[in-house]
């Protein structure tokens, strides 16, 4: 047997394989430079789903992109001599031919290309919000409760929500106050998209962020303007100031909603008297709700809720109740 004939022969190069993701939330086309990389340079670039919307992107970019579903051992031949297989991942991310890599992989009985999990493009802050919209579309055209609710209709939730959030907060519960601002958001979410479709005076959930963010753009001019403001009494001046600028109420009693619960109410009212510089006295007449009147009033003055003051005291109440019963 000759030298060359026992050399071990050459082990053909097992190629790579590049699953290169995706997000639905950034617009089409806006890929990584690492990501545009690997697809100029790919032998082949597949994708299972026709109507990716990558797809028309990639193929105006000069990037050949065939529509196939190959299977784990599809994929190792494709890469067979050293070549290189982009697989454009769908919004599942392919766990079929994931799963099926994986246990050839954990077989040993084949060479494994390389394998890489390149992210093509990323989140922005924010962007799961986008699918919260995209599921509150689909909830309100299919779901058979949620398509026939109105504005009037979901009212009672968004109070229920809020004094729960309320709760989670004074509770200092972290996961109750991660959920209960998703319930709050929900309602806005939910209003929004009842409101698209009114026939006369339609608005969606971009036209509610747009108006808060030209609100409070218009309402930090020490943020977004020439203006100072070093303590956090100066920003509330310019915040009453803009606000009075926008609104020209002839009575500071306007826009305080008068279903709120009484001792916000009282407080309110005390809060806008304060700030005017009146000096309006309080009723003469006597009896339970002027006393509570009164006691709202003064706690206002010392810088107190009296609702969350009026609930820290029941909840001690409610402890009490409790040690009694057991």
């Amino acid at each position: 047997m000759n030298a060359t004939s026992s050399e071990a022969a050459p082990v053909p190069a097992a190629g790579r394989i590049i699953l290169l993701t995706t997000s639905h939330r950034v617009a089409p086309g806006l890929l990584s430079w690492p990501a545009w990389q690997a697809l100029h340079a790919a032998d082949r670039v597949l994708c299972s789903d026709g109507a990716h919307p990558q797809l028309p992107y990639l193929r105006e970019a000069g990037t050949a992109v065939e529509v196939a579903s190959p299977s784990a051992e599809d994929l190792l031949d494709a890469c067979a001599g050293g070549k290189t297989v982009v697989v454009v991942a769908t919004g599942e991310g392919e766990p079929t031919l994931t799963d099926g890599l994986a246990r050839l992989a954990g077989s040993g009985r084949v060479s494994m290309p390389e394998l890489e999990l390149l992210p093509a493009s990323y989140d922005l802050p924010g962007a799961r919000l986008l699918d919260l919209v995209q599921v509150m579309d689909r909830i309100r055209a299919e779901c058979p409760w949620s398509s026939q609710q109105t504005h009037k209709g979901l009212a009672k939730y968004g109070i229920e929500e809020a004094y729960e959030l309320v709760e989670a907060i004074e509770e200092g519960d972290r996961d109750e106050l991660r959920e209960e601002l998703g319930d709050v958001l929900l309602q806005v979410v939910f209003h929004a998209r009842i409101a698209e479709e009114d026939p006369d005076t339609p608005f969606s959930i971009d036209d509610v962020a747009g108006g808060i963010v030209t609100k409070l753009i218009h309402r930090h001019p020490h943020v977004f303007g020439d203006e100072t403001a070093t303590t956090p009494e100066e920003v509330k001046e310019h915040w009453l100031r803009t606000k009075a600028i926008e609104k020209q109420r002839t009575s500071v009693t306007e826009g305080i909603p008068l279903g709120q619960p009484g001792l916000a109410l009282a407080a309110k009212l005390a809060s806008r008297v304060r700030t005017a510089g009146l000096d309006v006295p309080l009723p003469p007449t006597e009896g339970i709700g002027y006393d509570l009147l009164a006691l709202a009033v003064r706690a206002e003055a010392d810088g107190i809720d009296p609702e969350a003051a009026l609930r820290a005291a029941a909840r001690v109440y409610r402890d009490a109740i409790r040690e009694v019963e057991q």
